[in-house]
């Protein structure tokens, strides 16, 4: 079982399920308790944490060890991303809606190697519109960047982080 830095790192990069659940285990309360404290919701901060990790596993690639810690590296994407969540307005919309996914399928995506079609994300994206469909699907379900995603579709990049904006609200209050 790894459980230095560079093993894990070299897991993550291998996209090994296990090395995921181990990072989770071993760093997951210190970062809910950076994300907890930036967003001052508990259901947020756990909305914040798996999709930090979702980052975190799709961005391993471009982590590099002689620049920081790999927790320094990851506590940087989740506080970045609770920022994020605080600034975009999105911490209101959770604070008064369910969850998309429960701790439990958080914790079955990061022991299954984040794959979001066994936490019914495909599903969840048949009610939006097509171009907000589309650019969900290619950002979470295939793993482009903002800016691979507005190549892909012939939109500037701005357009992209739009649309994502709205989808994200517009599945925040959807029924599930």
């Amino acid at each position: 079982m790894p459980t230095t830095d560079a093993a894990l790192v070299q897991g993550l990069l291998a996209h090994e399920s296990r090395a995921m659940t181990l990072f989770y285990h071993q760093y997951r309360p210190a970062l809910y308790s950076a994300i907890l404290r930036i967003v001052r919701n508990r259901q947020s901060a756990e909305d914040v944490l798996q999709e930090s990790l979702v980052k975190v596993w799709f961005a391993i690639a471009s982590y590099d060890e002689t620049q920081s810690r790999l927790f320094t590296w990851a506590a940087k994407i989740c506080c970045n991303t609770a920022i994020d969540h605080v600034r975009t307005g999105r911490f209101r919309l959770t604070a008064r809606t369910a969850s998309l996914e429960d701790s439990a399928a958080a914790q079955h995506a990061a022991a299954a190697g984040f794959q979001p079609e066994h936490i019914g994300v495909a599903e969840l994206l048949h009610g939006l519109r097509p171009e907000y469909r589309q650019v969900m699907e290619l950002l979470y379900l295939r793993g482009y960047t903002q800016v691979e995603a507005a190549e892909e579709l012939s939109v500037p990049v701005g357009t992209v982080k739009t649309w994502v904006g709205r989808a994200r609200c517009l599945l925040a209050v959807q029924p599930l």
